[in-house]
């Protein structure tokens, strides 16, 4: 299960840069942007994460934004041992434990998105990823019994944050917190600002679902980046059409990423912190585009939680923030404002969905 995410991931990765690349083919030669940008891919978080920078002698870049993604990683992780998140854990109803400004600031902005999302985001849903562990070896269902119990220790409330002493306490034995819906989006933000605090103006960060474009496309000054949306009902080397931005983050959540399939029925591992049970709706995949990864990683679980006709118009309610939907029957949903960018794939098999008809 877990090398088949992986493959998967890079499948997608590769199917993002490859489209987001095409773009370069007429880059000016007085430009200081490289035709073949320097690239460095590895395999972290749990994913390929991939990195090309097109400015020309900004090669050496490359390690000091890999270097920050490692330092990241193993401070956040809830997978293996030895993170300060375990550690948090682990002292869960004994004792809070303090952690370095990186994590606090990471369990500041989970907070916020716990108490913002409207019930679709809780920190604190560990006790429920870990019961299921969705995209590892031991999935399994749980029984309900199992559910209920574990429901009873999902509650961001029960999570008290020291902004003095940078700790961090989690009120009962047996709670956890689990940052995998907004960990990749916070790494990836701290590595725009490490590219740009070297001088970094044309590149494309890819955190296996969280992608940014960074500046204007290779092509010239006046160009955006074309990035594909990935599709999330078929192959994953296939997208369904294309938008055009620039110093943008697109962040894509959906059920094809991981899951488990038991007596014929499928689990997704986007999960209801009220049910304990994956979101159950129309949506098979959403793409959230704003200025910060981080915010694409929380508005993408809370407007997949809303389903398509809400999530619309809660993130149309919101500034700098468009959302692409997909739906388990094929049609497709933009916000108003990419409507004339957005554009669907010839030979994609889907069709625009008509907003008068949802429900």
């Amino acid at each position: 299960m877990r090398n088949r995410r992986l493959w998967a991931a890079f499948s997608l990765l590769f199917v993002l840069v490859l489209v987001i690349a095409g773009c370069s083919s007429n880059q000016k030669e007085e430009s200081k942007v490289n035709k073949e940008p320097y690239s460095k891919q590895e395999l972290l978080l749990g994913t390929y994460v991939q990195i090309r920078i097109y400015d020309d002698g900004k090669k050496d870049v490359l390690d000091q934004a890999f270097d920050r993604i490692k330092k990241l990683g193993d401070e956040i992780t809830v997978n293996e041992s030895g993170s300060e998140i375990d550690a948090i854990n682990e002292k869960a109803g004994i004792e809070p434990v303090k952690v370095s400004d990186d994590v606090y600031t990471l369990l500041k902005r989970a907070y916020e998105y716990s108490e913002d999302s409207n019930g679709g985001f809780d920190m604190a849903i560990g006790p429920i990823t870990q019961l299921w562990h969705i995209g590892f070896d031991d999935a399994r269902k749980p029984s309900q019994e199992e559910i209920d119990q574990a429901l009873k220790l999902v509650d961001y409330h029960k999570v008290v944050l020291d902004d003095k002493e940078k700790t961090v306490y989690l009120e009962e034995k047996g709670m956890a917190l689990d940052l995998g819906a907004i960990a990749k989006g916070y790494i990836t933000d701290e590595v725009v600002e490490v590219l740009k605090d070297n001088g970094v103006t044309t590149a494309i960060i890819d955190l296996g679902g969280n992608v940014y474009v960074l500046g204007h496309s290779p092509r010239g000054e006046d160009e955006d980046w074309n990035v594909g949306i990935q599709d999330p009902n078929k192959a994953r080397n296939t997208v369904i059409g294309t938008v055009k931005e620039r110093d943008k983050t697109l962040v894509t959540s959906g059920i094809y990423e991981r899951y488990l399939k038991v007596n014929g029925e499928t689990y997704h591992h986007l999960f209801d912190p009220t049910t304990g049970y994956p979101f159950d709706n129309d949506i098979a995949g959403v793409t959230i585009i704003t200025n910060k990864s981080i915010d694409g990683d929380g508005l993408s679980t809370a407007v997949f939680s809303m389903g398509v006709k809400k999530g619309l118009e809660y993130a149309e309610g919101l500034k700098d923030v468009d959302v692409i939907f997909v739906t388990k029957d094929d049609k497709v949903y933009v916000s108003k404002d990419i409507e004339e960018t957005f554009v669907l794939g010839e030979d994609s098999g889907y069709t625009m969905g008509d907003r008068s008809e949802l429900e």
